[in-house]
């Protein structure tokens, strides 16, 4: 009891989640194995058009979450809130439940715990592996040292009504949106001197742009703001900037996303981002979601030679 009491002292929110998951016991240590069974084994999805979301809980630990969002490959995280493993690698392999003996598990490779709540994240391959694994019937396993005194701590992903809700999923995933909101949420169209002409890349981003418009009524403001080069006059500069700021509106708005959206600025050459010319000559595109702070006010500028 007088561990127990220090080591309230030391980490008193640690220890209470121990505590409240009933797996403190004294003079038990806190090795252990968590997983769900036959009985209490569930896999539900989470889904929309921007992202899919497999997730099954790890009785007395957490969740372990199979990921992905628009315009992403598939993730893998194991969560919770007790930070039951300590901090460092921890071991990664796939093995057979208790009723198939005989079948020797097979080592995925090594993976990092961290000290936040999501102890395990895990990118496409290893989650790639995580999955088909689980499809044919095996489970699995991250083993580490416990936080509290070393002893080994396992977390058991079951496959347990894996297989229909994996169905389920695939189908939410060939649905999702081309991009998510991370990815177009500030975006940039690059000119060459003087142009102010899209290219068939310009239109593809663009078009990913107005499909996620089309899908996410949270989005308050398109924020459409032309640049240009510091070559030549201001007054041509700031002109030419405009021009390009309307060519992508213009073009949005082609492709149905509503007028009343749309906010065309333009900069000149006022607001450079580097000191190549060719850097500058853009229009940047953000979009802006309820509740978040409005863009910068359109600039003025002036000045004298050819524009660029």
């Amino acid at each position: 009891m007088t561990v127990m009491a220090l080591t309230f002292t030391k980490n008193p929110r640690k220890m209470l989640g121990m505590l409240a998951l009933g797996i403190f016991l004294p003079g038990s240590g806190m090795a252990g194995s968590y997983g769900a069974g036959i009985s209490n084994s569930q896999w539900y999805l989470a889904e929309s058009v921007f992202e899919c979301s497999l997730v099954h809980e790890v009785p007395g630990y957490g969740r372990a979450v199979f990921r992905r969002r628009a315009g992403e490959s598939l993730s893998f995280f194991l969560e919770s809130e007790s930070h039951l493993m300590r901090p460092g690698r921890g071991a990664l392999v796939v093995e057979a439940p208790a009723w198939r003996p005989g079948v020797a598990p097979r080592p995925v490779g090594v993976v990092d715990i961290s000290e936040g709540r999501r102890q395990v994240s895990l990118e496409t391959r290893q989650a790639v592996i995580l999955a088909q694994s689980l499809l044919d019937g095996m489970r699995p396993t991250v083993t580490r040292a416990s936080w509290y005194d070393g002893s080994p701590i396992r977390v058991q992903v079951s496959n347990i009504n894996f297989n229909g809700q994996y169905q389920r999923y695939r189908s939410c995933a060939a649905n999702l949106l081309p991009v998510n909101i991370d990815q177009i949420g500030r975006s940039r169209v690059a000119f060459s001197s003087g142009s102010k002409n899209l290219s068939e890349a310009d239109m593809n981003m663009l078009d990913n742009i107005v499909a996620y418009l089309m899908a996410d009524s949270t989005v308050e403001r398109v924020f459409v703001d032309g640049h240009s080069d510091s070559i030549g006059s201001r007054i041509d500069n700031r002109a030419l900037s405009e021009d390009r700021a309307n060519v992508v509106a213009d073009y949005l708005k082609s492709r149905g996303v509503s007028p009343n959206l749309i906010t065309v600025r333009a900069h000149g050459d006022q607001y450079p981002v580097s000191k190549r010319p060719a850097d500058n000559r853009r229009t940047t595109i953000r979009l802006q979601r309820e509740g978040e702070r409005p863009g910068l006010q359109q600039a003025n500028g002036y000045g004298g030679a050819s524009a660029g």
